[in-house]
């Protein structure tokens, strides 16, 4: 059986950011909150399986594993 791959969003708001890593085999993640003075809020996440749904609701866009793991270093 093939593994699922981890799947990474981003939205920008006014003065911060948000990206969210989310694992679609048992919908946990990691939600990054970037604020306007550089401090990163990092939150474990247990997702339902309406995610996708909301984050594209949301306006999410997808965005690299490579952006989300330099900004998780940060943390």
């Amino acid at each position: 059986m093939a593994k699922a791959i981890t799947q990474y969003f981003k939205r920008i708001f006014d003065d911060y950011q948000v990206l969210v890593q989310v694992n679609p085999e048992d919908f946990t993640g990691i939600e990054l909150i970037v604020h306007p003075n550089g401090k990163i809020e990092k939150t474990e996440m247990e997702f339902d399986e309406e995610i996708f749904e909301d984050l594209e609701e949301d306006e999410f866009q997808p965005c690299s594993p490579l952006e989300f793991q330099l900004i998780l270093a940060k943390s």
